[in-house]
Formats: C-alpha cells, structure tokens, sequence
C-alpha cells in the first residue's frame, strides 16, 4: 500500500497566533514548503460519527479574503457531494449558497 505523507508548519507569535502557515504534500512536484493565509482542514470520526475540524488563518490574512476562502470551500463541498455520492440536490443547493454568498461580498465589498 503506497502511503503520502502532508505535512502543515505553522510558526506562531508569543499569542498563540499564527505567522505563517507552511505546507508540501510528498507527491507534489513542488520540493519547497510553500506558503498560505488559511487552512481549513476536516475530518471524519467514525467512531463517535461527527467531523473534526482546524480552521487556522494567519493575522495579516484580510477579512474579505477569508470570507472568499470559506465561499470557496463552500463550492468545493458541493462538487465533492457530487463526485462522492451523486447527490445532485444537495451539489445544486450549496452551489446556490454559494451563489448568494457571492452577490453578499459583491454588495458589501466597501463595508
């Protein structure tokens, strides 16, 4: 069984907060750590059936570009239910969400 290994660096001031979130999945053509704002990252508990979840954004990270990250990650969910179960109602439904979240930013970009 082949095994790949992701690995997430994130370098934190004397708060607690993070600098600088880093990361290199071991297939990556890319050999070098490379740098990101945000990670949203889910997993699923089996045992106890509910989802684990690590939100991490970097301080200089603006508020408009995380809420076009969560907007995104929202669009991804919903291609993802599509691939993974066929479930086109609820691929349609978030892809809706999205949509009004969009025209939300659009309306509320000088705010």
């Amino acid at each position: 069984m082949k095994k790949s290994e992701i690995k997430l660096l994130v370098s934190l001031d004397k708060d607690n907060i993070p600098n600088k979130i880093e990361w290199n999945a071991e297939d990556s053509s890319n050999e070098k750590l490379s740098e990101t704002k945000s990670i949203s990252l889910a997993l699923w508990d089996h045992n106890k059936m509910n989802t684990l979840r690590i939100d991490l954004w970097t301080k200089d990270m603006q508020t408009n570009d995380m809420k076009k990250f969560y907007v995104d990650c929202i669009g991804g969910l919903g291609q993802s239910i599509l691939n993974s179960t066929g479930d086109e109602f609820m691929s349609k439904e978030t892809n809706n969400l999205c949509e009004k979240l969009i025209k939300h930013l659009k309306n509320n970009s000088n705010k």
